[in-house]
């Protein structure tokens, strides 16, 4: 079974660049973000259920690629983001998605700092230092309590793509530590 990487943190941290140059740099398959093509088609504001749909497109996404993976699979976002997102903007989150996150097994994830600087986005909602820095927060509560491996990734984009490498080959060949 291929290794699952998803790379998680608030917006505007490089997850989609990180994402891309893994898939490079390891010549395997990655999940993009089912949310942007989602919310570019909408053509109106998004309400509690598209979320559910969103996270239904990103899992057919996974899944989809997944059966194309050799060793390793990269995931730019996981429902965790939907629960973050959804619990922010309507108070809830529908229990399939919770139902979901129960479900779904990950070897790594990598914790994408807020040390780059905001980069503007229609899609984007919380440019605000002080919100940048509540949901790095969310996201690094969720990781620590996830049984799952995490690694913090900081730095520019070379600095952030050799942790992320070095913290995948920890889970490619654990002898190797």
């Amino acid at each position: 079974m291929p290794k699952k990487v998803v790379v998680i943190g608030p917006e505007s941290t490089g997850k989609t660049t990180l994402s891309q140059s893994l898939s490079s740099h390891y010549g395997a398959p990655w999940v993009p973000e089912f949310a942007r093509s989602y919310l570019d088609r909408l053509g109106r504001p998004y309400v509690l259920e598209d979320l559910t749909r969103i996270a239904r497109g990103q899992l057919e996404g996974e899944d989809l690629e997944l059966q194309k993976a050799g060793t390793l699979l990269i995931c730019d976002t996981d429902l965790y983001v939907l629960k973050v997102w959804s619990e922010h903007a309507f108070g809830t989150c529908d229990p399939w998605i919770l139902d979901r996150i129960a479900e779904r097994t990950y070897d790594l994830y990598l914790l994408t700092g807020i040390d780059l600087p905001w980069t503007d986005d229609p899609q984007r909602e919380h440019p605000e230092p002080a919100m940048r820095e509540y949901f790095h927060r969310v996201y690094r509560d969720l990781v620590l309590q996830s049984i799952t491996p995490w690694k913090d990734i900081r730095g520019n984009q070379q600095e952030r793509l050799s942790r992320s490498i070095e913290a995948i080959g920890n889970i490619l060949n654990p002898q190797a530590k």
